[in-house]
Order: C-alpha cells, then sequence, then structure tokens
C-alpha cells in the first residue's frame, strides 16, 4: 500500500488533459502520414517493378529506398510549400504529384515513355489547377490565407 488516501491531493501528480491536437501530436504527424504514405508508394512501385515476378533482395531493398525518397520529398514539400505564394505552392503539388506518378507508370515493364510521360504531365496539370483552385478560394481580398 503506497499510504496515501483519496483526500491527500498533495501526493498524487498533476493531472495532464489529453491534448490529441497539439504541437507534439503535429510534430508526430508531420513525418508519420508521408512515412505512412510512402510505405504504400514504396511497396507499390516493388511490386510493379517486379511485375509479378518472385520478391528478391533487390527488389525490397528498392521499395525501401523509393519510400525513403518519397518520405523525405513530401515531407520537404509539405514543410516549404505552405511559405510561398499560391502559383508557387500549386506548381509544387503538381510537379511532385506528377513526378510521383510518372516514375510509379515508368517501373511497369509494358509502359512506354511516352505514355508516362503524357498520363503524368496531365496529372501534374491537374493536381496544379486544383490546388491552385484551393489556395485561391482561400484567401481574403489581400491574397493573404485565410486560416
Amino acid at each position: 500500500m503506497s499510504g496515501r488516501t483519496a483526500n491527500d491531493r498533495r501526493s498524487w501528480p498533476p493531472r495532464r488533459s489529453l491534448d490529441f491536437f497539439g504541437r507534439r501530436a503535429h510534430l508526430v504527424g508531420r513525418w508519420a502520414v508521408p512515412l505512412a504514405i510512402g510505405l504504400v508508394y514504396g511497396y507499390w512501385v516493388a511490386a510493379n517493378r517486379r511485375d509479378g515476378g518472385p520478391i528478391t533482395g533487390g527488389n525490397v531493398a528498392y521499395g525501401f529506398v523509393t519510400t525513403i525518397v518519397f518520405t523525405l520529398v513530401v515531407g520537404a514539400m509539405l514543410t516549404v510549400a505552405p511559405r510561398l505564394a499560391r502559383e508557387p505552392h500549386a506548381a509544387l503539388w503538381g510537379l511532385v504529384s506528377g513526378a510521383a506518378l510518372g516514375f510509379l507508370m515508368g517501373q511497369s515493364p509494358g509502359a512506354s515513355p511516352l505514355q508516362v510521360f503524357v498520363v503524368a504531365l496531365a496529372f501534374a496539370l491537374a493536381v496544379g489547377l486544383i490546388v491552385f483552385y484551393w489556395e485561391y478560394t482561400h484567401e481574403d481580398a489581400r491574397g493573404r490565407r485565410a486560416d
């Protein structure tokens, strides 16, 4: 027995409230979310590259290297993009999205380089336009973000 009683408040540590959306949670989420998406992306790239063949050590290593690079690129984009004006912000999102899709498609054995380029460019333009529209409609009259 500890010798503490329910009425003896000085011996109990102070209670902290749970803060799910605090600074620490955002710091963890800033890298946990890109890492989770990167793991899925790395697995997908490795699966496309092996084209239904056996899983090899090189294939697994390729998937993990892709995961690390993708996580770093997306993490950097999520850090830098909010500091940019709406046009470069949209262009950065379009560039990263198009490059990611192009790289993913390029790992498939049957995809031609022209097909990969056209689809990735179309996707990059679509994402860039969507992000530009989002940024444009979420700012005040002076062009500042209306967070």
